[in-house]
């Protein structure tokens, strides 16, 4: 039986290609969004949820694990942003990032846990970003909602390892995606050069780091954030 692979955030972006590469390369996946997905494949499923909405996420996960028997790996890649100094930021702005870069993300990692848990085995990578690292002006919120994130790697990873899951975080630079649409090139550029290797990150540089932390020989790495371009962690 093929390996089954949760990604949220498949419409477009990071979790549309990671999902093309993992079923390219023989994986079965499970892929979610908050509106329909376009992406035909005999071995892909969609999922139309909010992973905001816990019930939503446990029924979703419950459908993945009756339809498979399993779930191998879980890609916590959906997330949202918005650029604002932090006293024009409503508390609507500030919910919202929370509720699914956070509270998503947890409820996604809880419930694949258990079913990983019962065959003692499995992958869980988060995405976290530079800009928590580099404490980037205009993002508070969202820089705040990824240092949650890597904070729930490293305790998860302690948590799990007794059951065999391995969890991992990836801070990638800046990508071409629509994230990024509406950040101002001198502003982007700026933040480029802050990287040791000043280059805009590219969809090849994060789908190696999948391939790295889904690897067999990668069973003894757990509760590392990998952060791209040079960044370092303040």
């Amino acid at each position: 039986m093929n390996k089954v692979a949760l990604i949220t955030g498949t419409r477009k972006g990071i979790g549309r290609q990671i999902a093309e590469h993992l079923l390219a390369t023989g994986w079965t996946v499970a892929g979610c969004s908050r509106k329909a997905n376009d992406l035909s494949h005999d071995n892909y499923r969609h999922y139309k949820i909010d992973i905001s909405d816990e019930s939503a996420v446990t029924t979703m996960v419950r459908a993945i694990k009756k339809e498979h028997g399993t779930i191998d790996a879980l890609i916590n890649n959906a997330g949202i942003a918005s650029m604002n100094h932090l006293l024009l930021t409503p508390g609507k702005t500030v919910k919202a990032i929370l509720d699914t870069n956070v509270a998503g993300a947890f409820y996604c990692l809880r419930e694949c846990a258990k079913i990983m848990s019962r065959k003692r085995r499995g992958r869980i990578i988060n995405f976290s970003s530079i800009a928590t690292s580099l404490n980037l002006e205009g993002e508070a919120i969202y820089a705040a909602s990824k240092a949650a994130i890597e904070s729930l790697t490293r305790t998860a990873a302690l948590e799990l390892a007794s059951s065999g899951i391995t969890v991992n975080a990836i801070a990638p630079t800046p990508i071409e995606t629509d994230l990024i649409k509406t950040v101002p090139k001198d502003a982007l550029q700026k933040l480029i050069n802050r990287q040791a290797i000043p280059r805009i990150g590219t969809m090849q540089d994060v789908i190696n780091c999948i391939d790295f932390f889904l690897q067999e020989e990668s069973n003894f790495i757990t509760g590392q954030t990998l952060r791209l371009g040079g960044v370092t962690e303040n």
